[in-house]
């Protein structure tokens, strides 16, 4: 009854025609009466303009639905909302994945092509009032209109033609424009859809020529006056109904309760944003203080080094030249200095103040980490060499010096330096040997010496090599050594380049 009725466009009568439907929907369990119940309440507000009511009731058919054919059809039918809308994005995000396939009707294998034609006529429309799609409207236009075809259903057809006429309008085609609008005010006319037939000739009066356009013009102004009055009939009986029923008054407090669940959604996410700029202000203050602290830890670290160098520096010329600064002095008192060997004594004490000094200056001098790496290193360890001492060198010309990292060089022009000084100053050895090797992408050094002094591992690591060893670990390197009285002593160490 209602489908009869909104086809003839008594869409008040259509509507009061549901409403005494819808109290015995909850006393079937078969849901396709509620989804066809609230499809065709969103086809009348779909008719009578009311979109978003109608989007409320294609969602409560979307809910009851339980075929993929039937989902697949209200999914259409929001889309066509959408269309109404101007939301043809919105209505092509939805139609395009189930146009991609054949959803077939197994209860009503006839209704597969009628819903796939609907869907392709309303993508095609959509892709039209998008532009740029003009190939993929028309494939769309011409598969709907062959499937309408074989329903042989004038009042489907009356859609598939006056899209034509809106490709062809769009596209500056009179002639088609013209023939498609005909080909859709005659389906409509032979359909008794009366408010297609006024809308189907608005299209050709606009599409004809100006002589046909006034026959056109007289019929299209009984047939307004006809609906006009048609309506404001229904309008009147349709006042004189009043109908209070439970399920109405529950809808109605769905709305609501719909509309403040929505209010509560809003504030949820205001509370969330309000958190989120309270976590990122704190995230924000927490890694400026860790920058301030960071950076004043390494000024405070950075001012003890230097503290400790220069204590180390004052140390080490207070215990190496203070008391020869002392000697020379007194016996630049005690003796006569016109004496040849006298002078000679005294030169030879200010040679040795000179060297100690320029060895103390070098130890804290900068160290080039260029091409000049290797001869200021073999040059270091050089002045350990005496006319007692002699020092062997061997792999240091097949180490790629360049391939090492700058602070790695440096670490070990120390460690090198460290260990001479320890050698020459609590050993008595003669012969020193330093050997490179290089393996799995590590440096290994091993230096030994042939002196016969005894001295327990335990007072090597914690007074002489103590440095050494903090040096090495820095660098994430590691150390071993071995004490022999017959072979000498022999220290390794490796660290990775």
């Amino acid at each position: 009854m209602v489908e009869i009725l909104q086809q003839n466009g008594n869409y008040n009568e259509a509507e009061t025609t549901l409403i005494k439907a819808f109290p015995y929907l909850e006393k079937t369990t078969n849901v396709k009466y509620a989804v066809n119940a609230y499809t065709f309440m969103a086809y009348n507000y779909l008719y009578m303009y009311d979109y978003e009511k109608a989007l409320y009731y294609h969602r409560k058919a979307l809910k009851k639905a339980i075929s993929t054919f039937r989902k697949a059809r209200i999914l259409s039918e929001i889309a066509f909302a959408y269309m109404h809308q101007k939301k043809y994005q919105e209505a092509v995000n939805l139609l395009e994945p189930i146009s991609k396939c054949k959803i077939a009707d197994k209860i009503t294998p006839s209704n597969t092509n009628a819903q796939r034609a609907a869907i392709l006529y309303n993508l095609g429309l959509s892709y039209l009032r998008l532009g740029d799609h003009k190939d993929e409207a028309l494939k769309c236009f011409n598969e709907s209109l062959e499937l309408t075809l074989k329903l042989n259903d004038d009042y489907e057809l009356i859609g598939n033609y006056y899209a034509f006429y809106l490709f062809y309008s769009k596209y500056h085609n009179p002639v088609l424009k013209k023939i498609n609008a005909e080909k859709a005010y005659y389906c409509a006319k032979s359909a008794k859809s009366v408010t297609n037939e006024i809308n189907m000739l608005a299209s050709l009066i606009e599409a004809d020529n100006a002589e046909n356009s006034k026959k056109h013009w007289k019929v299209y102004s009984k047939k307004i006056d006809s609906l006009i009055v048609s309506r404001k009939k229904a309008k009147n009986q349709f006042a004189n109904i009043i109908y209070d029923s439970k399920k109405d008054k529950e809808e109605n407090l769905e709305l609501k309760t719909q509309k403040l669940e929505n209010e509560l959604e809003l504030q949820r996410q205001k509370n969330r944003s309000f958190i989120s700029y309270i976590i990122i202000s704190f995230s924000i203050f927490i890694l400026l203080f860790l920058i301030f602290y960071i950076t004043s830890k390494g000024k405070r670290e950075k001012k003890d080094i230097i503290y400790k160098s220069e204590m180390r520096i004052s140390n080490k010329l207070h215990d190496e030249l203070a008391i020869n600064v002392h000697q020379t002095l007194l016996f630049a008192e005690d003796n006569d200095l016109e004496n040849e060997e006298n002078k000679e004594k005294l030169l030879y004490h200010l040679n040795n103040i000179y060297s100690k000094t320029r060895n103390i200056s070098k130890e804290n001098s900068q160290i080039p980490t260029d091409d000049r790496y290797v001869a200021v290193l073999k040059e270091m360890i050089s002045e350990y060499r005496s006319k007692d001492v002699n020092i062997i060198l061997n792999g240091f010309d097949v180490v790629s010096w360049n391939t090492i990292e700058k602070n790695r060089k440096i670490i070990l022009y120390r460690i090198l330096q460290e260990l001479l000084f320890n050698m020459k100053k609590h050993s008595d050895a003669t012969l020193i040997s330093i050997i490179l090797k290089i393996n799995n992408k590590s440096l290994t050094v091993v230096c030994t010496d042939n002196s016969t002094e005894i001295t327990t591992k335990d007072t090597i690591l914690e007074k002489r090599l103590q440095n050494v060893e903090n040096r090495i670990k820095t660098i994430k390197g590691t150390i071993n050594f071995d004490k022999n009285t017959e072979r000498g002593f022999k220290i390794s160490f490796t660290f990775p380049i």
